[in-house]
């Protein structure tokens, strides 16, 4: 079944702007777009993209401040899941 297309009325700028602007850093996306296929800890997206821990860390935290992510304890560590509905919907668009 196709998806209405939202009128400009229907359209939240602030919200997108709040979800656009993180994610207009490459690796952000780039950690998204992980995240969305598979929930993973801060150990992890560093080896996946050979970053250090200190900036994968900072950009997670973009990215959780932003409400695009959350993070959930497991044990001792935290794994992290792409939460936002925007943000499913860009990835969704990106893979088509």
């Amino acid at each position: 079944m196709p998806t209405r297309r939202l009128t400009q009325k229907e359209i939240d700028y602030d919200k997108l702007v709040h979800v656009l602007k993180p994610l207009s850093h490459p690796h952000r996306l780039e950690m998204i777009v992980g995240l969305f296929h598979n929930e993973c800890n801060v150990t992890q997206c560093t080896e996946r993209m050979g970053l250090p821990q200190s900036t994968i860390s900072q950009h997670l935290r973009v990215l959780k401040d932003a409400g695009i992510i959350k993070g959930i304890r497991k044990g001792t560590e935290v794994c992290y899941k792409v939460i936002d509905d925007f943000a499913v919907k860009l990835i969704d668009l990106m893979e088509t």
